[in-house]
């Protein structure tokens, strides 16, 4: 595998950013001048590849979800049926095609699954033209139901997944081969940009380290210095700010804002279903016993990056007029009881944006126009908490903020530790998971 492959198989990964700024380096270092190789190197001289030990106890991939595999290979045998032995039964496609030829033979319809209602009795399978035993039919219709309910299974994951890597990076691990490698300098940014966003929460009372770091600032630089060939529609998949949406045209904003709204939507109905589904304070948004935490974050995160994107592109297009008509907030996320007992101690308050997602509609609820909120409630919700309601990206693009690049630590369950090996040994024992 070539450098440029490696450096865009990380699209879809959870690589360290000084293990794509060492790929980075191996690519571009014959057209990268002192200074740039100099800021480039910040990052780079802290790679896995240059370290004694070449070691991290971080999972450097995504979750994947578990397809259903093991229940087809067993209905295969005892339907007696064959199949080709490339199919994949980890790919959602894959099961559903299989149910749709197999289920007919037993004269199963898909998602009639009501053990007493839904199968057919003595008379029925005669009339079918079905020789089977009661034992050899209930067998058969048992485990298609199975694979369905893998089936469904396998879909929430996905999404769980998809949204995970949403909240993260926006659109990155979407961008096809061919666009990413059309300009050297585009593909560089994306992957090292992505690696900076991927990375982990700490355990902090104070914000999270902005991803937007000064390698960026010098690979986006680079773009902008040869903007005629680089592939802005690509870079706008993972960063939509004023600049990088200055070089698309209209048609290209539109078409991106049309995949936003889209994927705001499925989020929508997701987060709809993870509210009614977990008993949330909404007050103070911290975490009780029995809320899918992980869930609800990835997926409140991913909503606020569609958001985050989707006002961008409003703006790109002049179309602000329309927040006055609708205008859907932010989704807090959970935090810890002790996060927020850390931060009341160190004498900080209650999050203000917490206070104003208490003031206005659920957003989702908004966005499926179930419940009305425009611009003007949303700032003065804002005033009411005492925060600026531009500045703090309520009802306007957020302002870029570069910061300066800091090693990524190794972390457990988001407590910084000093060693990967000890971080392993800490992690297996579930240190600062709040189980022991």
């Amino acid at each position: 595998m070539t450098t440029i492959e490696q450096l865009y198989k990380t699209l879809d990964e959870r690589r360290r950013p000084e293990d794509v700024a060492e790929m980075i380096v191996e690519l571009m270092k014959n057209d990268l001048n002192r200074h740039e190789l100099s800021v480039l190197e910040k990052a780079a001289q802290g790679s896995l590849k240059r370290s004694l030990y070449g070691y991290t106890s971080m999972l450097e991939t995504f979750g994947t979800a578990v397809g259903a595999e093991k229940q087809i290979k067993k209905a295969i045998e005892i339907f007696k049926i064959s199949q080709s032995e490339t199919s994949n039964y980890h790919y959602i496609e894959n099961i559903e095609t299989f149910l749709t030829e197999t289920s007919p033979l037993i004269h199963k319809s898909i998602g009639k699954n009501d053990f007493r209602s839904d199968r057919l009795n003595k008379i029925q399978r005669k009339e079918a033209g079905l020789d089977l035993s009661k034992r050899s039919y209930n067998k058969k219709w048992r485990l298609l139901k199975r694979i369905e309910k893998r089936l469904y299974k396998c879909i929430q994951e996905s999404k769980k997944i998809e949204f995970q890597k949403i909240a993260k990076h926006g659109l990155a691990h979407t961008i096809s081969p061919e666009d990413f490698n059309a300009d050297l300098n585009t593909a560089c940014f994306i992957a090292y940009f992505n690696a900076r966003s991927n990375v982990r929460s700490t355990f902090t009372n104070q914000s999270q380290e902005r991803p937007f770091d000064e390698i960026c600032e010098m690979l986006f630089n680079r773009c902008k210095g040869n903007a005629d060939k680089t592939n802005w529609q690509a870079v706008s998949y993972i960063y939509t700010n004023e600049e990088a949406l200055h070089y698309l045209a209209d048609e290209q904003k539109g078409r991106l804002l049309g995949k936003w709204s889209k994927i705001l939507q499925e989020i929508a109905e997701f987060l709809e279903k993870l509210w009614t589904d977990n008993d949330i304070n909404r007050k103070t948004m911290a975490v009780k016993k029995g809320n899918d935490s992980t869930t609800w974050n990835n997926t409140a995160g991913a909503w606020n990056k569609a958001r985050d994107n989707w006002m961008n592109l409003i703006y790109a297009l002049g179309m602000e007029y329309i927040l006055d008509d609708i205008c859907f907030g932010k989704v807090m996320r959970l935090m810890a009881a002790d996060v927020i007992a850390w931060h009341l101690s160190s004498g900080g308050k209650l999050d203000p944006n917490t206070e104003v997602w208490n003031i206005l509609p659920l957003p989702w609820e908004v966005f499926q126009e179930k419940q009305f909120c425009n611009k003007k409630m949303i700032v003065q919700a804002c005033r009411k908490a005492g925060i600026d309601p531009e500045k703090s990206g309520w009802i306007a693009p957020k302002t870029q903020q570069v910061s300066q690049f800091k090693p990524t630590p190794e972390l457990v369950h988001g407590v910084t530790v000093s060693n990967p090996f000890l971080a392993s040994v800490l992690r297996k024992n579930k240190y600062f998971s709040g189980k022991i």
